[in-house]
């Protein structure tokens, strides 16, 4: 059984947010143990698991997603890491409909992807191809700031909001981008806080090639910071879109590896557009084991 490594978000390698990506026979999931055990193993912030439903009407490929400790319930850079092995292995071509947790999420090729061979060579798995993932909008909910948020982070927060059950999370706004790329959060603090982890966001320092930042803290889901979040920009982009007047946004993740997510805000979707390169292509030796 193959693993690979894959750099999302990204047209070169190390940078992005790096997630594992296991392709299984048809059939149902190995049992949640082995799941949890090899993602633990792999210890990135993603490790995707994804099997094909050969007989499946409204889906090609069931997709789950773990970090080293938790399943989750949405990840937009591992559903991205693994449209691009299957489109760069030609185990799928044209639009993949995947079934999760979230419902159905498409990923659709943005850019020709290459044609694959009997025996894919490694400038074609390796190879940069963007994709457009079709995610659900986060709903909104403004909150009052959660007690101790302002200390946690070493900021303090102008609003702040519940990001739904899909996402999860707790996104806070800040005065501006210096702030957000100059945090160093208490983490203990952050794990303490009553969502799953919790987006920061301001506003582009100076208006171009992006149009707001954000960061990431998961520690309480094993994530101290996570590179580029996907489905963080479900969020994102309908906080942005109305005060910038535009549906068609540009994210900048400011973490130390960093990446961009081309945001296209449509009601209750969000299209999420980005690349990705894969980095390791190895040999899994455990066998899964069953429930």
């Amino acid at each position: 059984m193959r693993l690979r490594i894959v750099d999302a978000f990204t047209d070169r390698p190390f940078a992005g947010n790096p997630a594992a990506v296991v392709l299984l026979p048809s059939g149902p999931f190995p049992g949640d143990r082995w799941l949890g055990q090899v993602a633990a193993e792999v210890n990135l912030s993603e490790t995707a698991f994804a099997h094909p439903l050969p007989d499946a009407p409204d889906a090609d490929w069931a997709l789950r997603w773990f970090t080293p400790t938790t399943e989750v319930a949405m990840c937009g850079h591992a559903t991205l890491a693994t449209a691009h092995i299957l489109h760069a292995t030609g185990a799928a071509t044209g639009t993949i409909r995947f079934a999760t947790r979230s419902g159905v999420l498409t990923a659709t090729p943005a850019t020709p992807a290459p044609t694959p061979t009997p025996t894919t060579s490694t400038t074609q798995l390796s190879g940069a191809t963007a994709i457009t993932l079709d995610f659900p909008t986060a709903p909104l909910t403004p909150l009052e700031t959660p007690h101790g948020t302002g200390a946690a982070l070493g900021a303090t927060p102008l609003a702040c909001y519940d990001t739904g059950p899909q996402v999860g999370d707790l996104l806070v706004e800040l005065a501006d981008e210096a702030t957000v790329r100059g945090l160093n959060p208490d983490l203990a603090a952050v794990a303490r806080l009553p969502h799953r982890g919790v987006i920061v966001t301001a506003p582009a320092r100076t208006p171009g090639d992006y149009d707001f930042v954000s960061r990431f803290f998961g520690p309480a889901s094993g994530i101290d910071e996570d590179p580029v979040t996907g489905s963080a920009h479900t969020a994102l982009a309908p906080l942005w879109s109305p005060r910038l007047g535009r549906t068609e946004l540009t994210g900048l993740q400011v973490s130390a590896r960093g990446g961009r997510v081309h945001v296209h805000l449509r009601g209750d979707r969000t299209l999420l557009t980005g690349q990705a390169v894969t980095v390791i292509d190895g040999e899994l030796l455990t066998a899964p084991e069953a429930n």
